[in-house]
């Protein structure tokens, strides 16, 4: 299954490991080193970020769709 992520992006559920919310210490710290190694998709298109797709191949994912909205098309799916 997949579902939208925002702005016409999709991602595959099955390769989802987490949901988080951006604003700890941790995950800035988490997106800077993604950054470095070449594997953050930034996919908010200038706006916000409200959560952060880590994904099975180690990419992380930046979306402006709040975790929540997520979490209800994950369940709504599953």
């Amino acid at each position: 299954m997949v579902i939208s992520v925002g702005f016409g992006n999709i991602v595959f559920t099955e390769r989802i490991i987490a949901v988080i919310s951006p604003n700890s210490v941790p995950i800035r710290r988490m997106k800077e080193e993604s950054r470095n190694k070449g594997m953050l998709i930034d996919i908010t298109q200038g706006r916000k970020t409200r959560s952060v797709i880590i994904m099975d191949s180690g990419h992380v994912i930046l979306s402006a769709i709040t975790v929540n909205t997520i979490r209800e098309r994950l369940e709504k799916y599953a």
